[in-house]
């Protein structure tokens, strides 16, 4: 089953979800870019951190280097490796073999001067001569307690700073990118206004002429005229109520009341019984009797003359419409063109069309699904491409 959604199309929800997709994309890019400078301001921080470590463990290498030299000197009296409190050492010969050590770690990486793991500092460095057959010596120290705090805080921070900043800019600037096309809107708008209010007096005044006008006093040629006439003024009255439903909707008050649905669809079914001729259109009807429903009888019009009007719109000459009317039921049938499954969920939305070889707007069915959500009802769209439509209103 389909269930109506995107109901809310009008301009300013359509412009703050814009907005809002924007501003989450934008902040988005812009976390990226800061955690990239982040990490190079890092990364900078701890060079520094380690340069400085650097010069203070190199003083301590060469105590260490003197202590080895002694040894060397003295190992056939003492061979006892020099040990310190303020740090582990290990050397190791030419070949990268550990001679001797009392480092917590076994995997030293003898290629780096200095680095940082496991919340150690490694210092290495390479020995000018030869003492006890080492190369390298390599010292071990406690990586100092919190060292990196104030970097975190100065990122967190700026970086904090910088990003609502940023993003505050980039509301300003889609603002102003969005307004021209707002004004826009606006515009078109009013001019929508001002013609449906234009197009309303000559459209009443051609449609009250033609009903008093008596088909019987008129030869059969001037009849047909006149029945085009007819059709004609019906398409643009149709086409003015729901121009005049979109503009004045959100100002409409609901009159409910309780309506005979056989009654009101076979006098829907007469309205169009021109246009249904005009095009061979055969129309089938299954009415049971005695299905009321509370509610506003302008707007179930509005609703079930969208969807007739598309039924025979979309229709091929010489077609077919089925409406059936059951206890909470309403289902309206043609044999048109219909469309691919995949594109009925987007039925509904504003503007939308998917055959440009009829005339409208797109505005029928987003009427017919902003009634149907004030009311509850339930609207269910199957179709088939070249097979035709079926629409179904349950509630």
């Amino acid at each position: 089953m389909l269930v109506l959604k995107n109901w809310d199309t009008n301009l300013h929800s359509r412009e703050k979800k814009t907005l809002w997709s924007f501003l989450f994309l934008y902040a988005f890019l812009v976390l990226i870019s800061l955690f990239f400078v982040a990490f190079l301001y890092y990364d900078l921080q701890r060079e520094l951190f380690l340069q400085h470590q650097k010069e203070a463990l190199s003083n301590l290498t060469n105590e260490q280097i003197n202590r080895l030299k002694t040894l060397h000197v003295t190992f056939d009296k003492e061979r006892l490796y020099p040990r310190d409190e303020r740090f582990n050492s290990a050397i190791y010969d030419s070949g990268l073999h550990e001679i001797f050590s009392t480092l917590r770690s076994q995997n030293v990486n003898l290629y780096d001067d200095i680095y940082i793991k496991e919340h150690k500092i490694y210092f290495i460095k390479e020995l000018e001569s030869y003492y006890l057959g080492a190369r390298y010596i390599a010292l071990e120290v406690p990586e100092p307690a919190h060292w990196d705090k104030k970097i975190y805080r100065t990122l967190f921070l700026y970086g904090g700073i910088i990003f609502a900043l940023t993003v505050l800019i980039g509301y300003f600037l889609l603002k102003l990118l969005l307004r021209p096309m707002r004004d826009a809107i606006s515009l078109l708008d009013r001019f929508i206004k001002d013609t449906t209010h234009e197009l309303n007096t000559p459209v009443n005044t051609i449609l009250s002429n033609i009903e008093m006008i008596d088909p019987t006093q008129l030869d059969p040629a001037l009849l047909k005229k006149i029945n085009r006439i007819t059709i004609a003024s019906k398409t643009i009255s149709n086409l003015y109520d729901d121009l005049t439903y979109l503009i004045l909707s959100h100002r409409l008050s609901s009159h409910d009341e309780t309506v005979d649905l056989q009654l009101l669809l076979e006098e829907r079914l007469e309205y169009f019984s021109l246009l249904c001729e005009s095009k061979k259109i055969r129309v089938g009807t299954c009415l049971e009797a005695n299905v009321v429903m509370s509610i506003d009888r302008k707007k179930i019009t509005k609703l079930l003359d969208n969807i007739l009007s598309n039924a025979v719109k979309y229709n091929h000459i010489g077609g077919t419409i089925d409406v059936e009317l059951h206890d909470k039921l309403i289902r309206i049938s043609d044999s048109g063109r219909g469309m691919d499954a995949s594109k009925t969920k987007h039925a509904f939305e504003r503007y939308v069309r998917f055959d440009r070889s009829v005339g409208g707007f797109g505005i029928g069915l987003s009427i017919v699904a902003a009634i149907a959500k004030e009311y509850g009802l339930n609207v269910d769209i199957e179709s088939k491409r070249n097979e035709g439509t079926k629409v179904s209103i349950s509630w």
